[in-house]
């Protein structure tokens, strides 16, 4: 967790301590999911004399992130229809803001609304 220099009580300590530990928990989890994915689809492949065909852990990480973008929005993950486009509009922004600071993308951001 971020810490934004504010001086948290010792409940909003805790509390910060509870979510940091279940944000790393996740990013464990998908990890080893991807990983998995991963595997499972080489080993399938390989059943069937395909093995060059699997795909990349980078392809199923664009599956998982696909599935996050249409949970945040509200959108159906499965004909991508329906969500709010200004919750879209927002992450989509933060991810060309993260871009731009963090990997010195040549991107500018969408204006703030």
């Amino acid at each position: 967790m971020i810490n934004n220099g504010h001086d948290l009580t010792s409940a909003g300590s805790e509390v910060a301590d509870v979510i940091s530990r279940a944000d790393r928990m996740l990013a464990a989890t998908v990890s080893l999911a991807l990983e998995s994915a991963v595997k499972q689809a080489a080993d399938d492949l390989r059943a069937i004399g395909q093995e060059d065909a699997t795909p990349v852990l980078q392809y199923f990480a664009s599956v998982v992130h696909q599935q996050m973008y249409c949970l945040m929005c509200g959108a159906d993950p499965d004909t991508l229809q329906g969500g709010d486009p200004d919750i879209a509009y927002h992450v989509i922004r933060n991810s060309q803001n993260i871009a731009k600071r963090y990997w010195s993308a040549d991107i500018e951001p969408y204006p703030a609304k």
